[in-house]
C-alpha cells in the first residue's frame, strides 16, 4: 500500500475516535478542555519547530504582521470549532458532529465559488442541491437547523479558505494558531484555577494525562495528514476523508447509543449521495485532465 495513504489512513482514524477521547474527559467542562487543547497543542508544534530547526522562520513569521492578521481569524474559527465538536460529542450529539464533516467538502465548493470565483461543473451543482436537501429535510424532521452540523462544516471550511491563501506551511501555520490563543486559554485556566471553578487540580492522574495528551493527539493527525497531502495525489484523498465521519457516526450510534431514527435516514441519505456523486465526478474529472496532459 503507498505510504502517504497509510498516513492518510492514519490521521483519519485519529480523528475518526476523537469521540471516545472527549467522553472519557467528559467530566472536565467543554470550554476548560479546550484551553487545555490550546495550550498543550502550542507546546507540543513549538517543540516540533524547534527540534527541526525551524525556529528562525517561526520567528520571522510572528514578525510579519501581514501574515499574521489572517491567522488571528482563523485561530478564532478554529476555536469555535473545537468548543463545538468537543460540547457537543459530550452532550450526546456525536451523530450530527459526523453530519457536519461530511458536508463539509461540499461547504468547501461553495466558499470556493463565492470568494475563489471557482465554477462548479454541473454534477457539483446537482450534489450542492442535493445535499441542501438533505440538510432542509432533517431541519424539518429536528424542528430546527441542524446547528452543530452547520456550524462544524462552515467553521471548518471558513478555516481552510484562510489557509488555503496563507502563505505559511501547515505546521507553522497551526503554532501561529495556538500561539495566538496560548495567553488567552492561560488565562482562562488561571482565573478558573484562582476562583475555584477550574476542575483540574480535583481530576484524577489519568484525567490529568489526557488533558496534557490533547496536544499530541491534535497535532499527531494533522502531520499525518500533512505528509499525505504532499505524497499521493487529492482524488484519494478526498475519498478516505470519509473514514473520520463514517467512525464518528458509527461509534454515536453503536457505542454510545444515540438516537438514529429511520426518518433520519432519509436526510442523510441525501447527503451521502451527493457526497458519493461528488467524489465520483471529482475522479472522473480528473481521469479526464490527466488523459489530457500530454506526456512529457
Amino acid at each position: 500500500m503507498n505510504k502517504g495513504v497509510i498516513y492518510a489512513i492514519g490521521a483519519y482514524f485519529l480523528w475518526g475516535i476523537f469521540p471516545v477521547y472527549w467522553k472519557t474527559i467528559q467530566t472536565v467542562p467543554s470550554l476548560e478542555i479546550i484551553g487545555h487543547r490550546m495550550i498543550w497543542s502550542f507546546l507540543f508544534v513549538l517543540s516540533l519547530i524547534i527540534i527541526s530547526g525551524n525556529w528562525t522562520v517561526f520567528r520571522a513569521t510572528l514578525r510579519n504582521i501581514k501574515l499574521l492578521l489572517p491567522f488571528v481569524i482563523s485561530a478564532l474559527l478554529l476555536s469555535v470549532n473545537w468548543l463545538t465538536y468537543v460540547w457537543a460529542v459530550n452532550a450526546g450529539y456525536i451523530v450530527e458532529t459526523s453530519l457536519g464533516y461530511f458536508i463539509n467538502p461540499l461547504v468547501n465548493v461553495l466558499l470556493g465559488m463565492v470568494f475563489l470565483k471557482e465554477r462548479l461543473r454541473i454534477w457539483q451543482w446537482i450534489s450542492v442541491i442535493l445535499a441542501g436537501l438533505g440538510i432542509g429535510y432533517l431541519t424539518w424532521r429536528y424542528g430546527s437547523l441542524p446547528w452543530i452540523g452547520l456550524t462544524l462544516a462552515f467553521t471548518f471550511g471558513f478555516y481552510g479558505l484562510i489557509k488555503k491563501k496563507a502563505k505559511v506551511d501547515s505546521t507553522q501555520g497551526f503554532a501561529v494558531e495556538t500561539g495566538i490563543m496560548f495567553i488567552p486559554a492561560l488565562l482562562l485556566l488561571l482565573i478558573l484555577g484562582i476562583s475555584g471553578r477550574g476542575v483540574f487540580s480535583t481530576q484524577s492522574v489519568n484525567v490529568k494525562s489526557l488533558l496534557v495528551f490533547t496536544g499530541i493527539a491534535t497535532g499527531l493527525p494533522l502531520l499525518l495528514f500533512g505528509t499525505a497531502a504532499r505524497i499521493i495525489n487529492l482524488s484519494t484523498l478526498g475519498f478516505l476523508q470519509y473514514i473520520a465521519p463514517t467512525m464518528q457516526f458509527l461509534i454515536g450510534v453503536l457505542v454510545y447509543g444515540e438516537t438514529f431514527k429511520k426518518e433520519n435516514l432519509i436526510g442523510f441519505g441525501m447527503i451521502w449521495l451527493a457526497l458519493f456523486i461528488f467524489s465520483i465526478e471529482a475522479v472522473v474529472t480528473r481521469r479526464k485532465i490527466l488523459s489530457m496532459t500530454p506526456a512529457d
